[in-house]
This record gives structure tokens, sequence and C-alpha cells, in this order.
């Protein structure tokens, strides 16, 4: 029957059956055919034969509705979303490529106006490369020389025809749309220029608000750290306080057990002796710690090359020597007026005075706390600077509600010189060097061993711990020892071949580094000398005058003379590097890690771009002329890290960013 046949041919199986064969493309199709037969029967006329197929079938569907498998499914089927069904027939890579390409109703809303004059189209059509000839696109075979010979006489031919006007009406259509795809070429990279143009705007926007952001965090960092050290000083006071009482109650105590057993005549005299007195308690003088910064300041770094960061009217005379530790931190200057001057640079004022040499400070430098000084009157002094009485200016913790701020700090200077407290610098001599017979005018110091080099023509090698003279280089001997043992001319001393020049230096520039000494003198010569030996190792020989300043590193030497060149040496083969000159002789150098910076008589510092090779001036006589103003001459230069510091003729100390 066709019921009994329905039922064995029925697709769900018995009661194992799964899940899945319901879900199945032929599970599908034989419950459309039952949901089908059953509607016809419901809609068509009722027919008595017919009435059993309908029986068996909603019997049938009836036993499938009641499996519990079956239940469970269209129930899940029923509390499933459409998103998960969605999902659920979707892969993982596609559902993410939907999710990135759905644009919300508000950015279509807010799609700013396009002033480009050509649409999106245009601009990739114009993009495309240009259709080659059909020629061009065959396959090139290799002819002969024969057939080459008669397609040219055919190609000559042909050009030599007179042009169809549908050829010429051709190639003007080409040319009209090469020239418009190359308008639009055009304009597209125009818009491209206003479009980096604006995000540089933007940018450099945004750049001065971080660059003001970090300026005020160094500013709030030096004041913490000011905090800080007022708050150590103060630690240690009261640590003093606690130990002078400690000691004086141990010293009461003692006095009372010696005086147990005996009565004394007068109560008031028994109470007084028990009391020290003013020569029995030594009182230890106060010293407060210096600024010593612990963050190294970088706001410079940031700023345009040839921006100045701050001028100080240091002295009231030329500048003869200046040096400083770290940028921001402290400098030492002195000048003819034959002052010694220390600076708070973080702040822009004045610390102290070194006080001591009886005559103009001829070269200076200044390492961690420690200071060297040559003079004029033939001494060598060192000073430690941590031990100056100098309080931070913007210590708020000392202020006591005072919440104007100082014009000194992190600012610019007031108007005039800014006298500092006196004997602020009074416990900072440590001990003086005294074996030279002429004005010292040249010293460097590493470590222990400190070298000065002095007109009376000999380097004389100091021992910093013993504070004592351990070894005497004498430069004419060791000139004339050169000549003999070469038979050249090498290492003698030799006229420069220009006018002697009285204010030149003897001993123009020094540095030491373990053994190793290299030595500029007013000869031109560079001598390398090994202080275990106390020869001459090697004598380098280029300059035409006399050598004012000179600085090596593990590879170069680098040295300045009034001949108005600087030379780069390479101290493996001891031959020059590189050199370039100025119009003035050169009076003072130095470089670090990129530039080589140089005073050459003139009213900016001269700068050299060792990575690009590129020549600069930095200094206020850059836009002297539009400003109409003369500035003075630049004397002595000194550079860290970018960080430029400068001394002129009239007693001013520029800082600059370099």
């Amino acid at each position: 029957m066709a019921g009994s046949s329905s039922r064995n041919d029925s697709p769900f199986g018995g009661p194992e059956a799964e899940d899945s064969a319901i879900i199945s493309t032929r599970g599908l199709e034989a419950f459309g055919r039952k949901v089908t037969t059953t509607a016809g029967h419901l809609m068509g006329p009722l027919d008595p034969t017919a009435s059993t197929h309908y029986q068996n079938a909603m019997s049938d569907l009836h036993k499938q509705l009641r499996r519990p498998n079956l239940q469970r499914s269209v129930f899940s089927f029923a509390k499933t979303s459409p998103t998960d069904m969605v999902r659920s027939r979707l892969s993982t890579s596609e559902i993410q490529y939907r999710a990135l390409t759905y644009l919300p109703d508000e950015l279509l809303r807010n799609i700013p106006d396009d002033d480009n004059t050509y649409s999106l189209f245009q601009g990739f059509q114009a993009t495309l490369p240009e259709a080659e000839s059909p020629k061009g696109k065959k396959h090139r075979r290799r002819v002969s020389r024969g057939r080459k010979l008669l397609e040219d006489d055919d190609k000559a031919e042909s050009d030599s025809s007179t042009p169809t006007i549908g050829k010429l009406k051709k190639e003007k259509n080409s040319l009209n749309h090469q020239l418009e795809m190359m308008g639009i070429r055009k304009n597209m990279a125009s818009s491209e220029i206003h479009e980096i143009d604006n995000k540089i705007a933007n940018l450099n926007s945004m750049r001065r608000i971080i660059l003001e952001r970090l300026a005020g965090l160094e500013q709030e960092e030096a004041l913490l750290e000011h905090d800080i050290l007022d708050v150590e000083n103060r630690l240690e006071d009261a640590q003093e306080q606690l130990d002078d009482a400690e000691a004086l109650k141990a010293e009461v105590d003692l006095e009372e057990k010696d005086e147990t057993g005996m009565e004394a005549s007068f109560m008031s005299e028994s109470i007084y002796e028990k009391l020290p007195s003013a020569s029995s308690t030594p009182t230890k003088p106060k010293r407060h710690k210096t600024v010593r910064r612990k963050s190294m300041p970088i706001l410079h770094e940031h700023f345009e090359p040839g921006s100045n960061i701050r001028e100080i009217q240091a002295h009231s005379d030329s500048i003869t020597a200046l040096d400083f530790d770290v940028p921001f931190g402290t400098m030492v200057t002195a000048a003819l007026d034959d002052s010694v001057r220390v600076w708070d640079l973080n702040a822009g004022r004045c610390m102290g005075l070194l006080e001591g040499h009886t005559a103009s400070v001829r070269t200076l430098q200044v390492e961690d706390n420690i200071v060297a000084t040559g003079s004029m009157d033939a001494t060598i002094r060192l000073w430690d600077l941590s031990k100056a009485y100098y309080e931070p200016p913007d210590n708020r913790i000392n202020k006591d509600g005072d919440d104007e701020e100082d014009p000194l700090a992190f600012g610019e200077t007031e108007e005039g010189q800014f006298d500092p407290p006196a004997g602020t610098m009074r416990d900072c001599p440590l001990f003086t060097l005294e074996a030279h017979v002429d004005e010292v005018t040249a010293l460097h110091f590493r470590g222990d061993t400190l070298i000065s080099g002095s007109a009376d023509k000999t380097l004389r090698q100091w021992d910093l711990e013993k504070g004592r003279c351990v070894q005497t280089l004498d430069v004419m001997w060791a000139a004339a020892q050169a000549s003999a043992t070469m038979g050249s001319s090498e290492g003698a001393w030799r006229q420069t071949g220009r006018t002697p020049d009285a204010s030149a230096d003897f001993v123009g520039a020094v540095q030491v580094f373990d053994a190793a000494l290299a030595c500029g003198t007013a000869d031109g010569m560079v001598r390398l000398w090994d202080l275990r030996s106390g020869q001459v190792h090697r004598s380098l020989v280029g300059h035409t005058g006399p050598v004012t300043c000179l600085q090596f590193d593990d590879v170069h030497l680098v040295t300045g003379s009034l001949d108005r060149s600087i030379r780069i040496w390479d101290l493996r083969t001891g031959a020059i590097h590189d050199a370039y000159a100025y119009d003035s002789p050169i009076t003072s150098m130095m470089f670090d890690n990129r530039r080589i910076v140089s005073a050459a008589g003139e009213d900016v510092a001269k700068v050299y771009d060792k990575t690009d090779g590129r020549h600069w001036d930095c200094g206020s006589g850059v836009n002297a002329e539009e400003e109409g103003r003369t500035p003075s001459i630049v004397e002595r230069v000194r550079i860290k890290d970018g960080y430029l510091t400068e001394g002129r003729r009239n007693g001013i100390v520029g800082i600059w960013t370099c």
C-alpha cells in the first residue's frame, strides 16, 4: 500500500537516528513532500479513497514530532537568533571582512567635501600606462638582415607617402587624450602636495603642544629635585642635631659620675658646672650639598638648530676660558676682569666666585664637581663645587607661602649682572699646584692625572692624589732630541713661516688619556707623548701657525690653529683625514659625536656637521644685520650633546642648541 510503502521509505529512520538526519538534504526533501501532501488533503475535497493515505502520513508525522531529539532540535532552532544563524554559515575571515567594510551612517553623512576637479575614476584612468601599439605586442622573432632591410624600405616608402585625414585625426585625438591625462596627473600631484602640507601643519602644531608639555615637565622635574635636595639637607641637619644631643648627654652623664660623693660649695655652681661651655662644644659648620642633576634634560635636543636658550652677562671683560659639566648643569667662566664665576645654567644665575688666584685665569676644566684652573700667576688650583653653600632657586619648601616666581629661574636673567651671596664658595678650594715659573696656558686632567702647559716651555704631569708634580717634559729638549735621533726636521722646532705673534701661547692645548698625551705648540706641531717614557712618540706636521686647540677620540684628532685651518688627523696612520679653513684664526674648538664647533674671529660660532658635511653659523651674529646689532667677537666655545656655550669679548656668554 501507499501508506506502508511510505512508512518503509521514511527517511527519518529508527529511534536511534541522529539529529543530523533531519537537517540533511534528503530529510528536508522528504519532510517537504509530507507537508505538501498533508496540505493538499486539507485543502482538497474529501475523498474516502485517499483518507487512508492522509491518516498514515499524519500518524507518521506525529510519531516523528514526538521524538525527544527532534523536539530539542526544534526548540534550539527556535531560540537561535538570526545573527548566530548567519555566523554559523560564514567563516571567520568573511565575518572580519564584512565587519571592516561596514560603514556607519554617521560617517556616510559626514563625508567631507572634495574640491578635486577630477573624479576618482578619471584619476585611476590617468595612472594606467599608455596602450602599446599592436606592433609592440607582437612576439619578437629573429629576422634576417635582408628581410629587415626590406621592411625598412617599405616603412620609409609608407612614411614618405602623404598621411590620410583619418590618421591625422586619430593622432590628434591621441595627443589630446595624452594632454588631458597629463592635466589629471598634475592635478593629482598638486592635491597630494596640499594634503601633505596640511599634515605637516597639523604635525607642527602637535609638536609645539608636546614641546610645551615637555618644557613644563622638565621645570617640574627640576623643582622636584630641588625639593629633594632641601629635604636631604634638613635630614642631615636633624641627624647632626641628634648626634650632638647624644654626645652632650653622654658628657653630662660622665660629669655626674665624676662628681658623685663630692659636695659643691654652692648649688648654683654645681648646676652651672654641668652646663657645657661654648669652647667645649665645637660647632660644625653647616654645609649644604650643591645641586647635582639626577636626570638629564633633553628639551634642547628638540629645538631647532641655532635656537637661543639664554644669554648671560657673565663678566665685564673678555672671556678667557669657560667650561660646563652637562647641559643645564654647572658652568665656570673666567675673564680678563680677574674673576672666576660659577653658574647654574638651569636658572641662569651666578652661584659664587672662586677666589684665590692673583691674576687672570687662562684655562680651566670642569669634570663633575671638580674644577681645575690655570692662571697667569703660574699656579694651578683645584676646587670642589660640592662644598658650595648654594641654595637652589624656586625652592618651594623654603618659600613660606610666597607664590611669586623667581625671575632668574627658568627664564631670561635680569638686566645687569647678578651679584651672588658672599662666601658661597669659601670651602671649595682643595689645594694649589706650584711649580711653573710662567703663566699656565693649557691644562687637562683625567682621573688622578693632570697635565699642564706653561709659557716656561715645559709640560708638567701632576698626581692629584698626592698633589705634587711627578714629571716635567721639556718641549724644546724633546724637539732637539727628535731632530738628532731621526736625522730629519720632522720633530725639530721649526718656524711657522708666518710673522711671529707675540700673543700666541707657547703651549696652546693639551689632552691626556692614560699614558697618552697630545700637545699643540706655537711652532704648529702636534706632538704625541708617551708619559711612561717621557718621549715624543709621533709628531704631526701640517699647520703653518701656532696650534691653539685640540681634542681627540679613539680614532681621530682634531686641531685648530692661527693659520685659520682646522685639521682632522687619523691617529692610526698619522695622516690628515680632512681639513677645512676659515677667514680668521681659530682661537677655540671642540667637538661632540656629530659636530665640530670653533671660534674663528667672527661674531658667530662656526659649526661643521660631520654627518652630512655641512657648514653653518650659530650665534647672535646670524641675524645681526637685519636687527641692526653688532655682536661681539666669539673667543671661546664648548659643546656637549648639542648644547653649545660661547664666550665673547664683551663678557657675554651665549647658550644655544646646535
